[in-house]
């Protein structure tokens, strides 16, 4: 979508989720919205290309059907989602066990039972974690002192062992950091969404989420390839000299972005994440499971064909790996030979389709957390995103969301 120079009342920039969904309620309010989004497409860090037949999420990234945002706003039948098992493998100690959630798979959660991973007070006290947090009310999550997810744990009595041996493995690979240092609150309300929630990938790939939301614009709304260099009182001026001018401009980019559009505004450390896809003759897992390792050699690996077969051409498998940090010479081959133990199989004849790294892929998120703040930052400007919210897909269109509603409000309604 290419828009056309012009003056309009609002200006977004970018075209990730938060700069979408801004624009959507300013659309829908009677607004005339201009979208300036620097690269080829709409989605920010949710983009998906095609490589060689394969499907490649730039960052491998999960759905989760329980966000309010995502039940308001997409059509999850359009995306043909399709899910994950409801649980992990977590590999330890040279075999993998399948911990599953006992609601929805009973026959499979023997990794659960007391004596194989946990020990029954720590079975009892995540069930009793996990059913406050699926069935109680959501305020009450939000209003809780905040502290750190593994302090959290530990005051809520499961012991540092069972920390260490399921949930730190399971959780580095949710909020890109290994220490478990990021905000309880955040934690229990992702805890709720996977309770209440399924975890899928779109048919079409992850990059399907922000082309749904895009197509719900009026035709000429996103202008792509259209860098800003610097953003004022109703003027952004582009990489080429040129100027947009409207009455409010709302910042929607990453945090770094943001940060040198906005001088003065604070913005938190980035979580930095690496995702390496190989192409494989066969799966190393039959199924549509997450694989997690107690040694955290790796966050989390699967087998994006497995859930959904689109992702890879017919008699082909694709295996998704992310780790922490950067790429740097020589981390694949390390990479592919925890994954060759991990998964029990060889993995010489691999072959690497893409490799992404996504630098302030989450915010850091250490408490105290505020879960929202106002995303005015200065007379007609504005900004929203993840980082203005919690990091996640929830968290940059409830940001979005807000930021209409004070750019309305800053003009009058």
């Amino acid at each position: 979508m290419r828009g056309t120079p012009g003056s309009c009342d609002v200006l977004v920039v970018g075209a990730g989720l938060a700069g979408l969904a801004c624009a959507l309620d300013l659309t829908r309010a009677g607004l005339r919205v201009n979208v300036l989004e620097a690269s080829d497409g709409v989605g920010g860090r949710m983009r998906t290309d095609r490589r060689k037949g394969f499907l490649l999420d730039r960052g491998f990234q999960v759905f989760n059907t329980a966000y309010p945002q995502v039940k308001r706003r997409l059509s999850l039948r359009d995306l043909r989602l399709r899910p994950f098992t409801p649980g992990i493998l977590l590999h330890r100690e040279g075999r993998r066990l399948l911990v599953a959630d006992p609601t929805r798979r009973p026959g499979a959660a023997a990794g659960l039972l007391p004596g194989r991973l946990l020990t029954g007070r720590d079975a009892a006290a995540l069930g009793l974690l996990t059913a406050r947090d699926m069935l109680g009310p959501v305020a009450a999550l939000k209003r809780r002192p905040d502290r750190t997810t593994r302090t959290d744990l530990a005051a809520a009595g499961v012991s540092e062992a069972a920390i260490d041996a399921l949930l730190r493995p399971f959780l580095s690979g949710v909020f890109l950091e290994d220490e478990l240092e990021t905000s309880a609150r955040f934690f229990h309300l992702v805890w709720r969404s996977m309770a209440r929630g399924t975890l899928c990938l779109p048919a079409d790939g992850i990059g399907a989420v922000p082309a749904q939301l895009a197509a719900g614009l009026p035709p000429g709304t996103v202008s792509l390839e259209s860098p800003v260099r610097a953003v004022d009182d109703g003027t952004a001026v582009l990489e080429d000299g040129g100027e947009r001018t409207a009455r409010a401009v709302v910042v929607a980019t990453d945090q770094r972005t943001a940060a040198n559009l906005l001088p003065g505004l604070t913005v938190p450390a980035p979580r930095t994440v690496t995702t390496y896809y190989h192409a494989t003759d066969g799966p190393p897992l039959g199924e549509p499971t997450l694989l997690v390792d107690s040694r955290r050699r790796f966050l989390n690996s699967c087998v994006p064909s497995q859930v959904a077969p689109s992702y890879a051409p017919v008699n082909r498998s694709l295996v998704s790996t992310s780790v922490l940090g950067p790429d740097a010479p020589g981390r694949e081959g390390e990479v592919r030979g925890h994954l060759g133990d991990a998964y029990g199989t060889g993995t010489g004849s691999w072959e690497l389709i893409g490799t992404y790294t996504v630098e302030g892929a989450l915010p850091a998120m250490t408490p105290p957390w505020p879960l929202s703040r106002t995303t005015r930052f200065a007379p007609g400007r504005y900004v929203c995103g993840d980082h203005r919210a919690t990091g996640s897909v929830q968290g940059a269109l409830a940001s979005g969301t807000r930021a209409a509603r004070e750019v309305m409000a800053g003009l009058g309604g």
